[in-house]
This record gives structure tokens, C-alpha cells and sequence, in this order.
């Protein structure tokens, strides 16, 4: 039997945290381990529980789940993944959550069915950026001119096939549509992002996708 995924939610509304409980609770894949209130809350609970993933509010009393996201994901040996949930679909979001260390963005609208299959794709490893979302992020970057570029030095470590394939992620393909455009195996595609992670200190695609933009390995426009 396979381990269930392990979910923590941090959101200040009791609703939302027990209604996201029953809707991830009621999939055979999924145990929602503990709730938080806070961000500081999300952040000592998240030490404690070590989930896989949470799932945190962007709008939250004291510490806001930006800051949380980014003190939970920078913790030494931390893997848990971060989901930003949230009811603003604004840019500033998008764009600052995903500096933190989050692996995903999605609206508090979305269905159950989008929910936890957002909760797998995270826990994977994979990045939940839908088209509008990574279109809205490269014109961030291109607006900000892409501030606190980190070093460029590790892109020299990757081979010429791999940078290859780490610009098609930052472009917002998928490992399916990598491999079409590329014209190799799917299982190829993941073997090279997963060495590109490797290589460059990244936890998944979505780091990966940021982490081109700002050492300007793509040019946004």
C-alpha cells in the first residue's frame, strides 16, 4: 500500500481549514496530518508534523503565509512543498510566493478534484504553474528586471542539452510537451530535470523556472 501524501493546511479562517480537511481527507492518497492558524503557527506545526506538502494562505494575521512559506521551505533539511492558496489572483502574489520557495499557486475556487490533484503534483516534485500564471510571472520578471539575480556559475555545470531543457520549463512546458519538442522519451526529459535540480540546488521545476529567469538564462518578451 502506498503512503498516503501528507497535508498540512494553514489558513486563519476555521472554515477553510476544515473544509479543505473533509475534501483532501475523503482521497485515498491523501491524510491531512494538522491545521495551522497562522503563519507562525504554520511554521512551528510544519517543524513538527513534517508534512509533505502545505497548504498556506497568502493573507493571514501576524505572520502572512509569505513569509511562512519562505521560513518553512528555508528550514535546514526541509522538504516539505508548499501550495499558496489564495482568493486574490494578483500578480504581487504570484510573483513574491514563488520567490519564497513555493511550488504552486491556486485560487481558493477550484474545485476538489483540482485541489488534490494540485496536492500530488506538488508532492512530486512537479511545479502547478497553469499558462496565465507563468505568462504573469515573466512579465514580473520583466518589469522588476529581475532583482536579486543570484550566481550564474552553476549554469556552467549544465550540459548543453539540459540548459536546453531548462528553458522550455521556464517557458512552461511540461515534461510531456519537452519531450514532443525535443523528440525523446518522456522518462528522458525527467532523468534531465531531475540532474538539473541536482546541479543547480533546486528543490523543483517551479525554483527552476524562477532561477532561469533571474540569472537571465531566458529573457522575458
Amino acid at each position: 500500500m502506498t503512503t498516503p501524501i501528507r497535508v498540512m493546511i494553514a489558513d486563519d479562517q476555521m472554515m477553510v481549514r476544515q473544509g479543505f480537511t473533509v475534501l483532501l481527507n475523503a482521497q485515498p492518497d491523501i491524510e491531512v496530518v494538522g491545521q495551522a492558524v497562522d503563519g507562525a503557527d504554520a511554521v512551528e506545526k510544519a517543524a513538527e508534523l513534517t508534512p509533505d506538502v502545505v497548504l498556506m494562505d497568502i493573507r493571514m494575521p501576524g505572520m502572512g503565509g509569505i513569509e511562512a512559506t519562505a521560513a518553512v521551505t528555508g528550514a535546514p533539511g526541509a522538504t516539505v512543498k508548499v501550495l499558496v492558496l489564495t482568493t486574490f489572483d494578483l500578480d504581487e502574489y504570484v510573483y513574491e510566493a514563488l520567490r519564497a520557495g513555493a511550488s504552486g499557486f491556486l485560487l481558493k475556487d477550484a474545485s476538489a478534484d483540482q485541489l488534490a490533484e494540485a496536492v500530488r503534483v506538488i508532492a512530486a516534485g512537479e511545479a502547478l504553474l497553469s499558462p496565465n500564471i507563468t505568462k504573469r510571472l515573466i512579465t514580473e520578471f520583466s518589469r522588476l528586471g529581475a532583482p536579486r539575480a543570484p550566481s550564474r556559475d552553476r549554469i556552467g555545470e549544465l550540459t548543453e542539452r539540459e540548459t536546453e531543457v531548462l528553458v522550455l520549463i521556464a517557458q512552461g512546458l511540461s515534461n510531456s510537451e519537452i519531450a514532443d519538442r525535443l523528440v525523446v522519451a518522456e522518462s528522458t526529459i525527467k532523468t534531465h530535470v531531475s540532474r538539473i535540480l541536482v546541479k543547480l540546488g533546486l528543490r523543483d521545476r517551479t525554483q527552476a523556472a524562477v532561477y532561469a529567469y533571474e540569472t537571465r538564462l531566458v529573457i522575458p518578451g
